[in-house]
């Protein structure tokens, strides 16, 4: 199986200005990322930018950048255009890949690419872990998602979904134990990684905002209007945090240091 992944970088970024080029270890953070999904399987690693700063140290490190237009509202429409830019052909699999995760385990990126080849009913693959700290649950920065049977998409959400309605009529301290027939937890924290076919991203720039991904503020409530079905699996590894703050930053950099120890 053959696919490509994109990883979009922005240099604007309101909590942390900059954010694909800060240093982290000697190494700026979108060289970390470039590097994990170089040791997926993909056939090609791209960086999709709009800022010729990242381009320029995309390119010093001996990486692919493709410069895209400066209006896209999300990272999938940059996607789309890096695949009209590339050529790349309607049932050919693009890996979104979030520029701010320098930790992203490589075994992730192959089982998402891997899941949508296998789903073909699906348009869209991506992961999911369990949650099980009530603090968790209830935060509206962590995107919950609830499946079906077979693997798709219920709902995203940044509210508390599923909501355990008799055991938080009586506390809300704790998240209630799963029924034990349960194979997979019923609380799961979606992680933003996607694979998508081609031919849907060159659908979903012509659609308009959902009126559910406005309220949400989720750009995959999109493509779930539409009627298009999202496959979501348990990730394989364990995937840490993105970096969105100064905190997030100095955690990873603390991370990797005590792992070069």
């Amino acid at each position: 199986m053959k696919y490509t992944v994109v990883i979009p970088a922005r240099y604007a970024s309101t909590r942390l200005p900059g954010k694909p080029l800060r240093d982290i270890a000697g190494s700026t953070m979108i060289q970390r990322v470039y590097q994990q999904a170089q040791l997926s399987a993909a056939s090609r690693v791209i960086v999709a930018t709009d800022d010729q700063r990242i381009g320029d140290v995309v390119e010093g490190f001996g990486g692919e950048v493709v410069m895209t237009s400066p209006d896209h509202i999300s990272g999938t429409d940059r996607l789309e255009e890096v695949a009209r830019q590339c050529g790349l052909a309607d049932d050919d699999i693009v890996v979104n890949v979030q520029g701010d995760e320098p930790l992203i385990p490589p075994q992730v990126i192959d089982q998402v690419a891997a899941n949508l080849a296998a789903n073909t009913a699906a348009g869209v693959a991506t992961l999911s872990e369990p949650i099980t700290d009530v603090e968790v649950f209830v935060n509206p920065n962590v995107v919950k998602v609830t499946s079906a049977h077979d693997g798709n998409a219920l709902y995203f959400s940044r509210a508390p979904i599923p909501w355990p309605r008799d055991q938080f009529a009586q506390s809300q301290t704790s998240l209630p134990p799963e029924n034990g027939s349960a194979s997979i937890s019923s609380y799961q924290r979606h992680i933003g990684i996607y694979a998508y076919r081609v031919a849907l991203l060159h659908r979903f720039v012509n659609w308009p905002e959902a009126p559910l991904e406005t309220l949400e503020c989720l750009e995959q409530l999109r493509f779930m209007y539409q009627g298009i079905k999202i496959h979501v699996a348990p990730a394989c590894s364990d995937v840490p945090g993105g970096v969105d703050t100064e905190e997030d930053l100095q955690a990873v950099i603390r991370y990797i240091e005590k792992a070069n120890d």
